[in-house]
């Protein structure tokens, strides 16, 4: 069940005032149950699965706990992230690797065939946290086992962040309070990221739609394009991380923030610090400071880095453009800190911007890509190696079509906007015409989206596919 979908919003949600009405002690009980029903309205197979992954890193943890600090701990916690890699693996990679050997041995295996399950890159990464906090003594083991499941089955960021850790929640996961203020904060939020999915990100995958189905294309049609895509994943991503957390403030939940304008940052280095913060986190935590993180030869920290790197690519999807991917911002981050970071210290902002903008518009191409041929003939025209003329009919109409929409993801995509309204929202009568207009501006986005969600059909997430 999509969040930008009028079954959500308007048959779901008002489902959820039970929530609000049963005692304290009962709403876990409540949100685990309307967790699982969000759930198996997608995927009802693959309810178990979510059950089976709660049961098991509960049974775990217990174990873990009880045993601290001995070699039953340890090897308890192998089982338990062999368990999650296990399912994570089985449903996402075993199709690629089949592919990858029948290609490169000549072999005609059989694919599986198998569906992925929506958002198990995500509740796996959560789950493994869990079990590895509880080994180190970040986290206690969780007692209760409707608990336990109900932070694995946490609807709001259950299919697409997001990543909470057990550790961000566990307060409230046993104590929590609702109140107006919360709930109306978390309206807001919501509203503001139901747009940038429903008017922003779904207008801008319309004319990326519309750009693969020219015929006239051209290099600077490649450009506009590159630009629009990148546009749709953030704005698609931080808007469906921004319903999420609204939802959260909802329910009394404070997740962490996962996007912070990464389109301002003027080097990968700080890129990868403002987009999907939580992902990022969680590598850097689990994965790269075990390797030995920065406090290891050059040569070492090298590896790490491409091996996190090359993690973080195939999370995204089991495809070679996101190996690819990934490889290519490794490659950019070893760059910039041993020759480039120096270099761009001493340079203007603007040649910062100048030098970052392309970096990335050429990875989210890389990213879209689908299939080798695509992702070479992409970067052969982005480059003009692919015998396009600069320009074409096409370019200038779809340009003319959708150039205010480009300019307002553009300015969406700064603080430009949240620093004009807290510069306004500063002085008396700003603040005093904010109580009127942002629940204005609230139902009115609200009334906006759900009017394009029941004329329009084009509704996809891209990130039901991680």
């Amino acid at each position: 069940m999509l969040f930008s979908s009028i079954s959500f919003l308007y048959l779901f949600l008002p489902a959820l005032a039970l929530y609000y009405i049963v005692p304290q002690r009962w709403r876990n009980y409540v949100l685990l149950v309307a967790s699982l029903l969000f759930y198996f309205v997608g995927e009802p197979v693959y309810v178990l699965l979510l059950l089976f992954s709660s049961l098991s890193d509960y049974a775990h943890s217990l174990y873990i706990e009880k045993h601290r600090g001995t070699k039953k701990a340890k090897g308890a916690l192998i089982s338990s992230i062999v368990i999650n890699l296990g399912m994570l693996f089985f449903f996402k990679y075993t199709d690629f690797l089949i592919g990858a050997v029948n290609g490169l041995a000549g072999t005609n295996i059989p694919l599986t065939g198998v569906e992925l399950p929506i958002g198990i890159s995500f509740f796996t990464f959560q789950t493994m946290s869990y079990t590895i906090d509880v080994y180190r003594g970040d986290a206690h083991a969780e007692r209760n086992l409707a608990t336990m499941a109900t932070f694995v089955c946490l609807f709001p960021q259950l299919v697409a962040g997001p990543i909470v850790r057990y550790t961000d929640v566990s307060r409230e996961l046993h104590a929590r309070r609702t109140t107006l203020d919360g709930f109306y904060l978390g309206v807001r939020r919501f509203a503001v990221g139901l747009g940038k999915k429903v008017l922003i990100a779904n207008a801008l995958g319309e004319f990326c739609t519309l750009f693969r189905a020219s015929t006239d294309q051209s290099v600077a049609f490649y450009w506009v394009y590159g630009a629009a895509f990148s546009l749709q994943i953030y704005f698609d991503f931080a808007g469906y991380s921004d319903m999420a957390i609204g939802l959260g403030h909802m329910l009394g939940f404070h997740f962490p923030e996962n996007f912070d304008y990464p389109f301002i940052s003027q080097s990968v280095t700080e890129f990868w610090r403002r987009w999907h913060m939580t992902l990022g986190g969680w590598f850097r935590d689990y994965l790269y400071i075990p390797l030995g993180g920065n406090r290891v030869s050059r040569g070492r920290w090298i590896f790490n880095v491409m091996v996190v790197w090359a993690a973080t690519g195939l999370w995204h999807g089991a495809a070679w453009n996101f190996l690819w991917w990934g490889l290519y911002f490794g490659a950019f981050l070893v760059l910039e800190k041993l020759v480039l970071s120096r270099v761009l210290k001493k340079v203007w902002a603007p040649v910062r911007y100048l030098y970052m903008l392309p970096v990335l518009l050429v990875s989210f191409i890389i990213f879209n890509a689908s299939g080798l041929g695509q992702l070479t003939g992409d970067l052969r025209a982005l480059f003009g190696l692919g015998g396009l003329p600069l320009w074409s009919f096409d370019t200038g109409y779809y340009v003319q079509s959708y150039g205010l929409l480009l300019l307002i993801a553009v300015v969406g995509a700064t603080p430009l906007m949240k620093k004009l309204w807290a510069r306004i929202t500063e002085t008396k009568p700003g603040a005093a015409a904010a109580t009127v207009a942002e629940p204005v501006f609230v139902l009115a986005m609200l009334l906006l989206t759900t009017a394009h969600l029941v004329d329009g059909s084009f509704n996809p997430f891209l990130y039901f596919r991680f």
